[in-house]
């Protein structure tokens, strides 16, 4: 899958070296070490809501667990920094505080930057499934719809809608529109 990325900063970095301290800001994709990129405002402020969401939440319903921003996960073929990522209390407690999380959290929000390439979005979606993930959330904040893919079901959401979680994080909803304001 050929991301677009702003700058590949070295190449042929072990993965084994990259897991034990993951840079800020960054992804292992097929052995070199890229840069994220396309964050703007808007992108910035649903990170945000959501992470502020998904976290009041878990917080409000006794679910525990850990709410996380751009925390480096592996996928069986790449690290990752989600851009909003949940964890259950058991792997919390099972995984501690490693630098890079073994597996993809279970629940996964991916925010669609300008840059991005609607293909290798969707196929990063379906890496993190294929890696331990439950749910992802892709939010496309210019065309202000919400997908949500499971290893089952794929769903779509508007203006107007309101969004629950499907499998994890059960109970939580959200206005679409209080989302992307």
């Amino acid at each position: 899958m050929a991301m677009v990325m702003a700058a590949v900063l070295s190449e042929n970095v072990s993965l084994e070296d990259f897991i034990a301290s993951p840079p800020d800001d960054m992804e292992w994709v097929d052995g070199q070490i890229a840069e994220k990129n396309g964050m703007t405002v808007k992108h910035s402020r649903i990170q945000s809501r959501l992470d502020y969401s998904w976290r009041s939440y878990k917080n409000s319903s006794g679910q525990g667990g850990e709410v996380y921003t751009e925390v480096p996960c592996r996928t069986d073929r790449r690290v990752r920094r989600p851009d909003v990522a949940y964890l259950t209390s058991e792997l919390v407690d099972q995984y501690g505080d490693v630098p890079t999380f073994p597996q993809s959290p279970l629940l996964v929000a991916e925010i669609v930057s300008p840059t991005d390439i609607a293909e290798d979005v969707f196929l990063k979606a379906q890496e993190y499934l294929d890696s331990g993930c439950w749910e992802v959330w892709i939010v496309f904040p210019e065309s202000r719809w919400i997908m949500i893919m499971t290893q089952t079901q794929k769903l779509a959401f508007n203006s107007g809608d309101v969004i629950s979680t499907q499998l994890v994080l059960l109970g939580f909803s959200v206005a679409v529109d209080e989302l992307l304001g």
